[in-house]
């Protein structure tokens, strides 16, 4: 099919002046202006805060299973990771993939992705079976939330560029009876949205009373239900980072996990909170017939020393291109590069960039980590009432913009490699980086709306059985890692040892932890963790994009976390369990997408995008089932290991509906999860 899109910037360039375009450039202070009345009121059965893939699956169940659901999204694009945060390629593994075994919706995803190309994968890229462009990905979820309501008469109420300001709890704390959001548009004479970065609107979005760029409705959710039945409503954290679990203030985890027999590869003896996978502003840029200008940014020889092909078999500008290649009108080509076979980048194609040693911003210490620990949020004031203004570090994302442009400028002009040395780099002027309202990520800097976040904050579940210091998802419950490596008998102690090994015996656990076998003795563990509770499942490698050791993280020579990637690899099929979804305190709230209770290990592998599917799938039916039935989640488990007749019927429920809870064979019993490739 033909398509057409509109491009700015098509004379030489300046990258500084795409980045401060905005003449409000001033961002305001993080103390917040007192409350203002709200403009409008407006009832939910669910209030879903995040519109990201997982946020956009809740409400798709919810508005089938005939709920009112409330979205806020800070962005004005549904989808997340393919829209909004530009990383429009399926992350898929082949076994999966290859059996459609997925949620109902993301199934529906793919197909209407395939219906709008005439092909799965218009960018023809290698990185995945599925790259298209951001922009789309958009149009396609809100034309399926639209025929979702329509089918289960449920009602979207769709609130783009909000955000949450302030959640009031019932005397006890114990529920969310309300919430305050605030929705931004342009004011009178401003540009128009996605003008600036989002490091130069963030905190005015935050902020109650209008500005300069600005004008705002303050908008009051409550719950739709009049009736004494509680809780009234649920509200569900979908946000990229975890905001509302930090706002409400319930236990939480962020970063690295000390090292012990559940994450028995962390790199660190102790919690890190500040070292976090890094995050990604991603941008669009054409493959141009003629060569192009453009200015070198002030910036970038700061960050200069950073950037780098990574390793020798990947140091192939074309096979960059093509990595993350979201449109491919016409093929090129064929090539080979280090053993990948692809097409060669012909004029007129469009790559998404998305580069572990490029765009990719790695800060890891107190100095700078994106994500605010529950420490530093006390400390900026944003756990006081009226005090939150979304819990990120404005300075870091600031960065993290200069640093994407500065990639962009490396791969046209640059001539060094941080990690391969000199004369591998070599300048590509036959590029353009695509930035306009029209373009593929639909703002006028050219960087995606959002950063693409890997990790998040990530809840701790209420005490339960096996699981008496909260329920979480761990290293050892999906790696296919082999524990026998000598590695693990010397850093961990005997006892650990052997509490690691029996967590892995399956069946022979007992004789473990009595001392009647020994640990060496135990047969290698070839399935993940089987939840009781499972009402989800993914798939993906355990997959690192480690912080950098030292501040700032573009610093010359600076490296990544030492043993960051020990956990790395491939991990088994896993499940999702309700009680990853149910935070301590609060009996009407449920956490999904990459804020569920896992690992910091765990959670490079529920990142990927039909994890989120499933996630959210998973929170919208539970939901509605507690409305429908008057119970709150945490009593659909608090009996565990014994049965539990409403979690039985919730997950039939999932499994009629066409949202697995587990795969096929899926059996204490059937220990061959090897061929899952």
């Amino acid at each position: 099919m033909k398509r057409k899109h509109v491009v700015a910037c098509r004379q030489k360039t300046s990258l500084i002046s795409l980045f401060l375009i905005s003449t409000f450039l001033t961002p305001f202070s993080v103390l917040a202006a007192p409350p203002r009345t709200a403009d409008k009121t407006v009832n939910c059965d669910i209030l879903v805060v995040g519109g990201g893939l997982s946020g956009v699956a809740t409400a798709y169940e919810a508005l089938r299973a005939g709920q009112t659901v409330c979205l806020t999204e800070i962005t004005d694009w549904l989808g997340g990771q393919i829209s909004s945060e530009g990383t429009s390629a399926l992350d898929e593994r082949p076994t999966q993939r290859s059996r459609l075994f997925y949620s109902r919706g993301y199934l529906e995803l793919r197909q209407r992705i395939q219906r709008k190309y005439g092909k799965l994968n218009p960018g023809n890229c290698w990185v995945s079976e599925s790259c298209f462009l951001p922009r789309d990905g958009n149009e396609i979820l809100t034309s399926m939330l639209k025929d979702a309501a329509h089918l289960g008469k449920g009602k979207l109420e769709w609130f783009p560029n909000t955000v949450i300001k302030e959640l009031d709890k019932s005397a006890d704390g114990k529920l969310i009876n309300s919430a305050i959001a605030i929705q931004h548009q342009p004011a009178p004479g401003a540009p128009p949205l996605n003008t600036s970065p989002l490091s130069q609107t963030i905190e005015d979005t935050y902020n109650y009373q209008n500005s300069p760029q600005f004008t705002k409705t303050i908008i009051s959710f409550i719950p739709k239900q009049t009736q004494e039945t509680s809780p009234k409503w649920y509200v569900v954290d979908a946000s990229e980072t975890g905001e509302i679990i930090a706002l409400a203030d319930v236990p939480y985890r962020l970063g690295i996990d000390g090292i012990s027999y559940l994450e028995p590869s962390s790199s660190s003896p102790n919690n890190d909170p500040y070292c976090t996978q890094g995050f990604t502003y991603t941008f669009a840029m054409e493959a141009t017939k003629e060569p192009q200008k453009y200015t070198e940014p002030q910036f970038y020889p700061q960050y200069a020393p950073y950037y780098s092909y990574e390793l020798k078999r990947l140091a192939s500008f074309p096979l960059v291109f093509t990595y993350r290649r979201i449109w491919n009108p016409r093929q090129g080509k064929p090539m080979e590069f280090g053993g990948l076979k692809f097409t060669a980048p012909v004029p007129g194609d469009i790559s998404m960039q998305n580069w572990t040693w490029g765009n990719d911003y790695r800060p890891g210490t107190a100095q700078d980590n994106l994500v605010y620990t529950r420490q530093q949020l006390e400390a900026t004031g944003q756990l006081n009432p009226g005090g939150w203004m979304g819990g990120l570090r404005v300075e870091s994302l600031r960065k993290a913009e200069e640093n994407a442009l500065g990639f962009f400028y490396w791969l046209f002009a640059g001539t060094t490699d941080s990690q391969l040395g000199d004369g591998v780099k070599q300048p590509q002027p036959n590029i353009r980086l695509l930035s306009g309202l029209n373009s593929p990520m639909g703002t006028v800097h050219g960087l995606s709306k959002y950063p693409y976040m890997r990790e998040a904050r990530r809840v701790i579940g209420r005490p339960s059985w096996g699981a008496p210091e909260g329920f979480g998802i761990w290293e050892i419950d999906i790696s296919r890692r082999n524990y026998n490596d000598e590695y693990y008998r010397k850093t961990l102690s005997p006892d650990e040892y052997r509490r690691l090994k029996a967590a892995l015996a399956g069946l022979e656990a007992t004789s473990v932890i009595s001392g009647q076998k020994s640990p060496e003795n135990v047969a290698r563990r070839t399935r993940s963790t089987i939840f009781p509770d499972a009402v989800g499942i993914g798939h993906y490698a355990i997959d690192f994009h480690p912080c950098m050791t030292n501040s700032p993280p573009e610093a010359p020579g600076n490296t990544a976390r030492e043993g960051e990637k020990r956990g790395a690899g491939q991990a088994y099929p896993f499940q999702i369990a309700l009680r990853a979804m149910i935070p301590q305190k609060i009996d009407n709230l449920l956490v999904s997408g990459k804020s569920i209770a896992t690992s910091h290990i765990a959670a490079a592998a529920y990142r990927v995008h039909s994890f989120e599917w499933s996630a959210g799938a998973a929170t919208g039916t539970i939901a509605t089932f507690a409305l429908q039935h008057g119970v709150a989640p945490y009593q659909l488990v608090d009996n565990l290991p014994n049965p539990e007749l409403q979690l039985e019927a919730i997950k039939r429920l999932l499994e009629t509906n066409g949202n697995p809870t587990a795969f096929p064979d899926t059996s204490i019993f059937n220990e061959n999860w090897e061929g899952w490739k």
